[in-house]
């Protein structure tokens, strides 16, 4: 009954099920074959090895990928061994087939410093371009973004050459998956995306994961070419991957591929298979790739069971070897500096003016800025919503289409999650990328992106983020609380990131070109309100300014007003208007903070006001205010005062926005310090 039950929701396996793998010589060698079964037998012999070691108790935890190694061995040798291929937990045979040092990949699997993340990150949550392999995070649908970033990179450099993506039958359900789809398929980039329909999301069928009859129906909608083949016939996939990657080296688009296949094991091993008909799991044991392959060369007198034996009993040696090295290996010892030294890549040294000073807004320091880096860097890509011909919605980058052509300067879908993907996807092609936000607002829709993959990767598995996220914040305009927003805060917090924040056109493009120059991830704000009404002396030609290096604004003994952004115009007009010796200190850069400077501030005055347009609670007043009363307590002669805007969305009619805001409250904050 339980079969019966399950066959009723799940009736597109029911063909692969009832029919038996059919395999045919035609087009292929008796070396290719060989090689194919060589292949397939390596990871089926580690898995066999790792069961046991986990059942022994000897290893933690395990992702099984037994059944479904025809896929990943099938696409990693139809695909060229510089072609990226982007995996998920069950590609084994993707690591193996891409010759990855079996000492160093078991070491990973247990949090040994001789991995791939020194201990840092688990299980296939790794890369290692060397090999060509991105491994995937938990998140499961980013990577097929970072696929078509490097596809693009591909085309970009006119190279002839496809990646590919894996996924499973559930992620299709995830808004990347469609987004990463969508992109590719305007844009036309050589990625195969391939999902690996298994039966199950952990336990969750396929009726609840989706209503279309098959995952490949959805391609049609995206003008997307696609198959569905059987996943367990190894021919099949190599033959199938090979054709459309050649195709698609020859004429780039996307292409989806659905792999039938079924999880033999649970989602991992502790989990179980308690939810799968026992019927079902007979039906597709029957189907199992290698002992059917195996058969069929034996049959053929292509296989001797002698050889089969000698394969067995080299990967059986060298499985053993590198079992013994992962547990010579001592549990990493934690080097606190080390562990923070690895979250950013080493940047360069800024780089002084030396060009002539001409008088600039806010915004046109931040399009000659721009200009500047695309000049510097040919392989720079800039992407956004109307950046094109349109200009942008604030025309920082009109003219650049005529001048760079659009393959460098790109409107994009509204897909923020696949663009952020797609610009660390250029990053790891070579290629530095920009990706604007229309408004700050808007990047929560690219959010999992920018937290999970663009800072993390560097702390993870050493591979730089090339990214600059341009991000139009701030009120001041009337425009309500979906563009207005001061959200920087949401990044200070998150390792990994650089947050720039300027408040003058000198440093508007000088910052801005340093972030180009930073291997590093930074999210770079621009306070819509400075764009038209801040001007300012700025030099010409290329120059940096150092992130992470504050702005002494005014020197005074009376109060430090330590701010950033729009801030720093509210500060000078409140010195001028209260006729206070203020001395005020611009941070542009929130991450890493200039701690020397907010110190020698707070020694001039011993009295402090931290000022943002941020909202308070969470804001990064707090942590300011934090560090000076953990550091500099005996320098004080009041307590740490903040002034910031209220713990409400930004309203959308001046007079209340105008109440939003902290000025008024600051001219209470500064008349309590300096009475104190």
């Amino acid at each position: 009954m339980a079969f019966a039950y399950f066959s009723e929701f799940c009736g597109k396996f029911q063909k692969a099920l009832t029919m038996p793998i059919k395999y045919s010589k035609k087009g292929f060698t008796n070396e290719t074959l060989l090689h194919l079964y060589d292949q397939l037998a390596k990871p089926r012999l580690i898995e066999e090895k790792m069961l046991n070691l986990l059942r022994q108790g000897r290893i933690s935890k395990w992702f099984s990928g037994i059944g479904q190694e025809a896929i990943s061995v099938g696409a990693a040798c139809a695909l060229r061994p510089d072609e990226l291929i982007f995996t998920m937990h069950r590609n084994l045979g993707v690591f193996t087939a891409r010759d990855m040092p079996l000492d160093r990949m078991f070491c990973q699997w247990q949090g040994k410093r001789l991995g791939y993340t020194k201990g840092r990150d688990r299980s296939f949550h790794f890369g290692a371009l060397e090999h060509s392999i991105v491994g995937m995070i938990s998140h499961l649908g980013p990577q097929l973004s970072l696929a078509a970033g490097v596809a693009m990179a591909h085309k970009l450099g006119e190279e002839g050459k496809v990646s590919l993506a894996f996924t499973g039958e559930g992620a299709t359900s995830q808004g990347e998956f469609h987004e990463a789809l969508n992109v590719a398929s305007v844009w036309k980039l050589p990625v195969i995306f391939l999902i690996e329909n298994n039966g199950y999301g952990l336990s969750t069928r396929p009726n609840e994961q989706y209503a279309c009859k098959d995952l490949i129906d959805r391609a049609s909608g995206y003008g997307m070419r696609s198959a569905k083949i059987d996943g367990n016939n190894i021919l099949e996939v190599y033959s199938t991957i090979s054709k459309i990657a050649a195709e698609l080296r020859e004429n780039p688009e996307p292409f989806l591929l659905e792999c039938v296949t079924f999880r033999m094991r649970g989602h991992e091993e502790a989990s179980g298979t308690k939810y799968v008909p026992k019927e079902l799991m007979d039906e597709w044991a029957q189907k199992d790739p290698i002992e059917n392959y195996e058969k069929w060369l034996l049959k053929e007198g292509i296989l001797s069971s002698e050889v089969r034996d000698s394969i067995h009993d080299k990967y059986k040696k060298q499985i053993l070897d590198a079992v013994e090295v992962m547990f010579a290996e001592p549990e990493p010892v934690p080097d606190t500096e080390e562990e923070l030294a690895d979250v950013y890549a080493p940047a360069p040294a800024y780089v002084k003016p030396q060009g002539a000073l001409r008088e600039m807004r806010f915004i046109d320091a931040i399009s000659d800025g721009l200009r500047e880096a695309m000049i510097r860097h040919p392989k720079l890509v800039l992407m956004g919503q109307d950046i094109g011909a349109y200009g942008g919605v604030f025309k920082i980058t009109q003219g650049f289409v005529e001048q760079f052509g659009e393959h460098r300067v790109r409107n994009t879908p509204l897909c923020e999650s696949a663009i952020v993907g797609i610009s660390l996807g250029l990053s790891m092609g070579g290629y530095k990328s920009m990706v604007e936000m229309q408004f700050a607002d808007f990047v929560t829709c690219g959010f999992n992106q920018i937290v999970n993959n663009l800072a993390k990767l560097h702390w993870r598995w050493n591979e730089k983020a090339d990214v600059v996220v341009r991000m139009p914040t701030g009120g001041g305009t009337g425009a309500g609380p979906f563009h207005s927003q001061s959200n920087e805060a949401w990044f200070t917090h998150t390792p990994g990131l650089k947050v720039v924040y300027p408040s003058t056109p000198e440093d508007a493009k000088g910052l801005l070109l340093a972030s180009f120059e930073d291997p590093n991830p930074v999210m770079f704000f621009e306070h819509k309100g400075l764009y038209r009404s801040e001007s300012g002396m700025v030099p010409e030609g290329f120059y940096t300014t150092e992130i992470g290096k504050a702005r002494q604004v005014r020197s005074g003994n009376e109060v430090s007003i330590i701010t950033y952004g729009l801030g720093v115009r509210w500060a000078q007009q409140l010195a001028d208007e209260m006729s206070i010796s203020a001395d005020i200190l611009d941070l542009r850069s929130l991450v890493p903070l200039d701690y020397q400077a907010i110190e020698e501030s707070v020694k001039r005055t011993n009295r402090v006001l931290i000022l943002h347009e941020d909202t308070l609670f969470g804001g990064i007043g707090g942590e300011i205010s934090a560090w000076i009363s953990e550091h500099l307590f005996e320098y004080l002669d009041a307590p740490v005062l903040r002034a910031a805007s209220l713990d409400t969305p930004v309203p959308f009619a001046i007079p209340l926005e105008q109440n939003f805001f902290p000025i008024e409250r600051a001219k209470g904050q500064i008349r309590k310090l300096t009475s104190y």
